[in-house]
């Protein structure tokens, strides 16, 4: 995937994260973020729980977010230096 590609799907998946998160809707969100780590290469994806019921979703959004978006940040680089 190139990097102009990554982005556009990224910036999609982000549109639809701040959407959710902003709306409370935390089990949307969970799902997104889970979705966006399912796209970075086996080496970047971060080991996550499944999510088991949305009762737990607001905190898995607080645990896994930044850890995601680093994840993306760093490979956004790899692409970049290829």
């Amino acid at each position: 995937m190139s990097l102009q590609e990554f982005d556009a799907l990224i910036d999609k998946m982000k549109l639809a994260f701040e959407y959710a998160d902003n709306l409370g809707q935390y089990f949307d969100a969970a799902k997104i973020l889970y979705q966006m780590n399912q796209e970075l290469p086996d080496d970047l994806q971060v080991a996550i729980e499944e999510l088991e019921n949305s009762n737990v979703a607001k905190s898995f959004v607080m645990r896994y977010q930044s850890e995601i978006k680093s994840a993306i940040s760093e490979y956004r680089q790899r692409l970049m230096n290829f």
